[in-house]
């Protein structure tokens, strides 16, 4: 089984996080977003990963050949970012000879029986109900329950049932048909090519797809979803040994402390994630992320999300900050 990534988007929505730290690579309860998918997939069997990479693209491959040095992968670069549909079809000659692809974003995490996904006879699209439809790609479906169309971000959606970014595909040929006749043809919807049209030829030629519910679905695009997620993934998988003893901090479980850390005179948690080579002195902390060499004094924080490489002194906020930058409040 192959996979197949896109992972090349800007992350608009975080920034300034963003400006300098690609989404895939945001830490959530310890490990970065696209651990999560890689090790999710690795355990049901999917054994080579295709990533198309874009945006601070460099810093996502360094990462995954330091820490999966023996997953079988390959990257393709999107330089000019035209959609979904097109960042899958620069990679075409790499997953084009196989006889079934996955297809899942590289900024979402799940909560599914990924077994089904692998079990299936038939193509899947998997999907859960959301409040706004107009927001995501949702699917419609007649009285019997079968696919009859997908639309993205409908104006007035006759569906709740939003696609959360993961694919499974059969017909390999007929899907890269698809996407041949939408790019080929220009046939752009608000300027890209979406995945979703090309889903769309292929529904209108009769191929069967089923559809799979998920559990939970962290679309990790927000800083509030991005906290929330953290929040849940803490809770789902704490394991208090894993923990490193601090002889004058504190911790209210759950919270992941990378390596290398220091932690002096503080409060940590709930439902922090701090990273690795962290110093935090006389500080209090509370539903946050912390990114990576990241320096905090005489703070105290909740809600905030802190990239890497940061120096914050005094301060009693809620933040969400980019690396490289240092912020002090008693100057």
């Amino acid at each position: 089984m192959i996979a197949v990534i896109p992972v090349a988007g800007a992350g608009a929505r975080l920034r300034p996080l963003t400006y300098t730290q690609p989404k895939p690579l945001i830490p959530v309860a310890g490990k970065p977003i696209i651990s999560y998918i890689i090790d999710d997939l690795s355990n049901v069997g999917v054994k080579k990963f295709i990533f198309v990479i874009g945006y601070l693209g460099e810093k996502i491959e360094n990462y995954l050949k330091e820490a999966y040095p023996d997953l079988d992968m390959e990257f393709v670069e999107q330089t000019k970012r035209e959609g979904s549909g097109h960042a899958i079809w620069l990679a075409k000659d790499k997953w084009i000879k196989s006889k079934e692809m996955i297809i899942m974003f590289g900024d979402t995490i799940l909560d599914l029986d990924f077994t089904k996904i692998l079990n299936s006879k038939n193509s899947i699209l998997c999907v859960k109900e959301v409040k706004d439809p107009t927001k995501f790609g949702v699917v419609e479906m007649n009285a019997e329950g079968e696919l009859t169309r997908v639309v993205e971000k409908p104006k007035i959606p006759k569906s709740n049932l939003a696609m959360v970014g993961l694919y499974k595909i059969k017909k390999v040929k007929e899907f890269a048909k698809a996407l041949d006749t939408i790019i080929k043809n220009n046939f752009r919807s608000e300027g890209e090519f979406p995945l979703t049209d090309a889903l769309q030829q292929m529904i209108n030629k009769n191929v069967k797809f089923d559809i799979l519910k998920a559990d939970n679905w962290y679309d990790c695009g927000k800083r509030e979803i991005l906290l929330e997620t953290n929040a849940t993934m803490l809770d789902k998988n704490y394991d208090f040994d894993a923990v490193p003893q601090f002889d004058s901090a504190i911790f209210i479980h759950p919270v992941s402390i990378g390596k290398n850390c220091k932690i002096v005179n503080s409060i940590i948690g709930p439902h922090v994630t701090i990273g690795d080579n962290v110093e935090i002195k006389s500080a209090i902390i509370k539903n946050s992320i912390i990114g990576n060499y990241t320096h905090i004094k005489e703070a105290v924080l909740h809600r905030s999300v802190i990239g890497n490489d940061t120096a914050i002194t005094g301060i009693q906020q809620s933040l969400n900050i980019g690396d490289n930058t240092e912020i002090d409040f008693n100057k």
